[in-house]
C-alpha cells in the first residue's frame, strides 16, 4: 500500500502540518570553543518534546568562514533521519551596513531542493530589526519584528511574526543557552512558534528565517569578542 501524501506538501516536509512549535539547537563545537578557528555550524530540529527531526549543517568553505565571519554567504542542507535533504537554504553576500538600503540581507528556501518555496529579507529601518517573509514570487506573506536593541543578557530574545492585518501569529525566539555556553561558544538556541494551519511551505521558510536571524545579530565575532549585529 502506497503511503498518503499530503497534496502540495514539499516530500520530507510532511511532519510539519502537524505541529505548531519548532526548536532549532547548534551544536557545540569544541575545536571552534578552544582554538577560535570558525567551523562549519550543524543544528538539530526538534519538535517541542525535544525528539529530533530534522538535522542542518552549513555548507561553506575555510575562507569564507573565517574571513568573513557571520556576514559569509553560504548553503545550508536540511536533512530528514533518512539523510535525505529536504530543505535548502541560499544566503548570498550581502552589505552589513543600515546605512547601504540596497543590498540587505536575505536568505533563499528550496524545498525539495532546487524549488524555491520562499526567501527572507531584511527590510531597511535605522533602528529595528525588521524583515519581510516572501513566498516563490516574492509576494507579501507576513513580517517578522525584532527589538530595537538583539542582545541577549540572561533572557530570551523574541522577533514577532506579523500576519497582512499586523497582528502578531508567532514568534521566533532567541534563548538564553546559560552564561557560560553564551559567553565562550556561539552556539545558540532558538524556538519558533506559527499557527498549527499554516501552510507548510511557509513553515519552512520560517525556519530559514531562524537561521538568517542567527547570523545576523547573534554569531559570535571573534575579531572583536561582540556578538554581531548587522545594524551596527
Amino acid at each position: 500500500m502506497m503511503a498518503f501524501h499530503p497534496v502540495g506538501v514539499p516530500p520530507g516536509l510532511e511532519y510539519l502540518t502537524q505541529i505548531d512549535q519548532l526548536l532549532v539547537h547548534q551544536k557545540v563545537e569544541l575545536l571552534e570553543a578552544f582554538l577560535g578557528c570558525e567551523t562549519k555550524n550543524k543544528y538539530e530540529i526538534k519538535n517541542s518534546m525535544g525528539q529530533k527531526i530534522f538535522s542542518a549543517k552549513e555548507d561553506t568553505n575555510c575562507c569564507n568562514r573565517n574571513c568573513c565571519g557571520p556576514m559569509r554567504p553560504f548553503d545550508l542542507l536540511i536533512k530528514d533521519h533518512n539523510d535525505r535533504e529536504v530543505i535548502h537554504l541560499i544566503r548570498p553576500f550581502r552589505c552589513a551596513s543600515c546605512c547601504c538600503p540596497c543590498c540587505l540581507q536575505e536568505i533563499e528556501v528550496q524545498s525539495p531542493p532546487g524549488t524555491t518555496i520562499g526567501y527572507v529579507v531584511q527590510d531597511w529601518h535605522m533602528f529595528l530589526p525588521k524583515l519581510s517573509v516572501l513566498g516563490p514570487s516574492k509576494e507579501n506573506l507576513m513580517k517578522i519584528e525584532g527589538p530595537c536593541c538583539a542582545i541577549s543578557c540572561c533572557g530570551d530574545v523574541d522577533f514577532v511574526l506579523k500576519g497582512k492585518d499586523d497582528q502578531a501569529i508567532g514568534k521566533i525566539s532567541k534563548q538564553w543557552s546559560g552564561l557560560v555556553k553564551e559567553a565562550f561558544t556561539d552556539a545558540d538556541n532558538f524556538g519558533i512558534t506559527f499557527p498549527l494551519d499554516l501552510d507548510v511551505k511557509v513553515k519552512a521558510v520560517l525556519l530559514g528565517a531562524c537561521f538568517l536571524l542567527d547570523f545576523m545579530f547573534f554569531e559570535y565575532t571573534r575579531d572583536s569578542g561582540q556578538r554581531c549585529s548587522v545594524f551596527g
